[in-house]
């Protein structure tokens, strides 16, 4: 057997990291993804960087930024700007049974590359289209990456010391949900297509992903009206819940039940907590918090963090230190687990290590060595085999700079 979605193919137009974040999971399902990039440039991320790894024809080689997000996709470079390129597009296009694209409103419209005018030749097409703020609405114009989509969402409100400035989160949340949504949005769309016959429009925008991700923060203020602030590292509705400093370095307790705290209170020594009304239930722990961690964080402090964790994990309590990327990847778990995988030469020239899908399947395992592709490394074969195009059509695209 083999992948799930070894039968579709996709179409990407998308750059940068929401759009190649969908087709690369797609990608890893087992789709043909064919992704369209600039002559000469290529997706925006190949040049994000340092780090670079050798390869790819420009200085540094390839960014380590491009290869984390477009493994095991084909590249074709087509010039969007001529008549032959978007005839190229749309060729494609009407062979695919997903297109996925990241253009400003209204940008593909103007090339006929909008979801009307490709779905009148391939009705069964399902196209999706990822931009900042959606396809409606004041903003919809507006060029929305995803700092400023943190920032406008509440992400950044809710995020850094209660006491410190607004904080956006340390990776790009905002496209990677956005990312995980679109992906979603396109096997429920394949789903329903097998039954009406038909494709659709996907509609998504980095600041609705960012407001419906808000979870119990968005929840807490519509049930309440009461705006919510930060908490550093601690939680808003659970306590302790949190970063703690220990004698010799920083853990977090993740404190997730009344159960759990009498647990916690006897390993801090002071199993009282746990009957004092103050902090017998949770609801009570979040009002009293400061009184509380006033209590505690004296007592973990005095401790080394091996011996508060291991104190802990036999009494089966959530809490672990808070690792530095060398120290995740040195962790056994990591390695049990086969997170790290080193795909075959690709976009790099040599082979280099990556994070791998974490997916897995019973029957038809992921295979996440599938390397990044060169610029322009598939544009003959693609159009051979997908377009039928002979040699000598391949060339004069070529000379004419279509390709």
């Amino acid at each position: 057997m083999g992948l799930p979605l070894r039968s579709v193919r996709v179409l990407d137009l998308t750059r940068v990291l929401a759009g190649p974040w969908a087709t690369q999971l797609l990608a890893d399902l087992g789709a043909e993804v064919i992704k369209v990039e600039r002559p000469g440039s290529g997706d925006d991320t190949r040049g994000w960087g340092p780090p670079f790894v050798d390869g790819d024809g420009r200085p540094g080689g390839v960014s380590a930024y491009f290869l984390c997000t477009n493994r095991g996709k084909r590249s074709v470079t087509v010039d969007m700007e001529t008549p032959e390129g978007r005839t190229l597009v749309a060729d494609l296009a009407a062979e695919c049974d997903i297109m996925v694209e990241n253009f400003k409103v209204g940008s593909l419209a103007k090339l006929g590359l909008d979801y009307a005018s490709l779905a009148r030749r391939n009705p069964r097409l399902i196209y999706c289209s990822i931009t900042g703020f959606g396809q409606t609405g004041p903003h919809k114009d507006r060029t929305g990456y995803d700092l400023l989509v943190q920032a406008m969402g509440g992400l950044m409100s809710v995020t850094g010391e209660a006491d410190g400035p607004p904080t956006k989160v340390g990776v790009a949340t905002a496209d990677l949900f956005t990312g995980l949504y679109a992906s979603n949005a396109i096997l429920a769309a394949l789903m329903e297509r097998q039954e009406s016959g038909l494709g659709q429009h996907i509609d998504l925008a980095l600041l609705d992903v960012q407001i419906a991700t808000l979870v119990n923060q968005a929840s807490g203020y519509l049930a309440s009206g009461k705006v919510p602030g930060r908490h550093g590292n601690a939680h808003p509705n659970i306590v302790p819940y949190q970063s703690f400093s220990a004698r010799d370095g920083h853990i977090v307790v993740a404190v997730g039940n009344d159960t759990q705290f009498v647990r916690f209170a006897e390993v801090m020594g002071r199993p009282d907590l746990a009957t004092d009304p103050r902090f017998s239930v949770n609801s009570a722990r979040v009002i009293h918090r400061a009184e509380l961690l006033a209590i505690i964080e004296p007592l973990i402090a005095a401790r080394t963090a091996s011996d508060i964790l291991g104190a802990l994990d036999r009494v089966n309590i959530p809490a672990g230190p808070i690792n530095r990327l060398d120290q995740v990847f040195a962790d056994p778990q990591i390695a049990a687990r086969g997170l790290v995988v080193e795909p075959e030469a690709g976009a790099t020239g040599k082979r280099s290590p990556v994070v791998g899908n974490p997916i897995r399947f019973s029957r038809t395992p992921i295979d996440s060595a599938k390397p990044a592709p060169l610029l322009g490394a598939d544009s003959d074969e693609v159009l051979r085999a997908v377009l039928g195009k002979s040699e000598t059509e391949i060339e004069s695209l070529r000379k004419n700079g279509v390709i």
